[in-house]
């Protein structure tokens, strides 16, 4: 016969116990598993700027040595172009973005370990100096890319171009017959202001932050130290040439009638009274708001020399006006706004400004690290173009099944 024990108040604890710790239990899986899978949040977006390890991320880098015609992109015609002197100004992240994967722990020297493939060029630079011109900068990529059978195999889908100005891939008149499927690094994300046609594709290209003096960005060595915002004498400045645009005319025009709420100077860039890079951040630092409309293009420096941010919520850092009501109503907007809120824009700016400093891969926050993470969402398994075909054996072939090691340059191109 079979004796049912009574259930004691302490058996009916211990079951409480259990249901409540294996409630907790179950919270707390769920809530790791949502972590694991969901992007990091806003208040933390430095941990979604780092990519993982190198055995997931390998990118071959082409010498200038190695492919003929490369060195005339980094060196001009005549080969006397120094890296150095592409490295100044707001376009030389194609020198440092360069120099930096020459040392990167992501580097591979096999071509057929690599995910990506980099092309270095200086070519704005190379440009502005009379090294090349529009026809020759056309030319030579052409022939570049004609000496590459890996950018053949993939139809240019794993090979990273960085083209560092305003004008972005037009830069290379034929940009949209050969690299509309290649990865490209620019500032740049719309040209239709001027081209009637954007070579900047939200799906495969990458933003990346504009060269600005490392003495400016780096902590332990910065040229200007910020001012206490209640020290700061300027309401909002201004520092930029009007270049015939209303919105910037609209802003000079007001700081002649709000001199105390505006500062916009006359810059000379050029003779004895030209403005020093020094004193240029002296004036940004002593307004409240920096002042950055648009102007040849829809991007600006001004605004990276105020923030330096990148894959970050703007809303978090940053005000968008409208510059169709550029006008008194601007500076009663900033005014209402109090210094406890200003104060926490400037400082969420300040700890991820890191992201706009080229550094190195190692360094646990830079503009490189962030740009690296994005690269690393452009790797795919498969590369191969509709010029490509593949073999039982996996091997890679052409039209002519010819294998893909065999294959002879000039290699042919779209």
């Amino acid at each position: 016969m079979r004796h049912h024990h009574a259930c004691s108040r302490a058996h009916q604890v211990g079951a409480l116990l259990l249901v409540a710790a294996t409630f907790l239990l179950t919270r707390l899986f769920d809530r790791l598993l949502l972590d694991a899978s969901s992007p990091s949040s806003p208040s933390s977006p430095l941990s979604a700027a780092r990519p993982a390890s190198s055995a997931d991320l390998r990118i071959y880098v082409y010498s200038e040595d190695e492919i003929q015609g490369l060195r005339a992109l980094l060196r001009g015609r005549d080969g006397t172009v120094a890296a150095a002197t592409c490295l100044k100004g707001q376009w030389g992240t194609q020198v440092k973005i360069h120099q930096l994967l020459l040392k990167s722990r992501f580097r591979t020297f096999t071509k057929d370990e690599a995910n990506l493939f980099f092309v270095p060029s200086y070519v704005k630079c190379v440009r502005m100096t009379g090294a090349l011109n529009d026809k020759e900068i056309n030319q030579t990529y052409v022939k570049v890319l004609s000496q590459m059978p890996y950018f053949r195999r993939s139809g240019g889908r794993d090979h990273i171009f960085v083209f560092p100005s305003g004008a972005g891939a037009h830069l290379f008149r034929s940009w949209a017959t050969f690299l509309n499927r290649s990865i490209i690094l620019t500032p740049e994300g719309d040209r239709t202001d001027k081209r009637g046609t954007s070579a900047f594709n939200t799906w495969k290209d990458i933003i990346i932050p504009g060269n600005v003096d490392d003495s400016m960005v780096k902590s332990d060595a910065r040229a200007v130290q910020p001012i206490p915002l209640r020290k700061r004498k300027y309401l909002s400045n201004f520092l930029g040439r009007a270049q015939g645009k209303a919105g910037r005319l609209q802003l000079v025009k007001l700081a002649k009638q709000y001199p105390d709420k505006l500062e916009s100077p006359e810059l000379k860039l050029s003779g004895p009274n030209k403005l020093g890079r020094i004193d240029y951040f002296k004036h940004l630092r002593n307004a409240k708001f920096c002042l950055a409309p648009r102007g040849e293009s829809s991007w600006t420096l001004r605004f990276y020399e105020s923030f330096f941010v990148n894959v970050i919520d703007y809303s978090e850092i940053s005000i968008k006006w409208p510059s169709s009501r550029i006008g008194p109503e601007l500076f009663e907007y900033l005014e209402s706004i109090p210094d406890e809120r200003i104060e926490e824009m400037i400082g969420r700016g300040c700890e991820i400004r890191c992201l706009w400093v080229y550094a190195a891969d190692t360094e646990p926050c830079s503009a490189m690290s962030a740009i690296l993470s994005e690269l690393q969402r452009k790797v795919r398994r498969f590369h191969q173009s509709p010029e490509t075909f593949w073999l039982h054996n996996r091997s890679i072939v052409n039209r002519d099944l010819v294998e893909f090691h065999s294959w002879r340059t000039p290699v042919p191109l779209p």
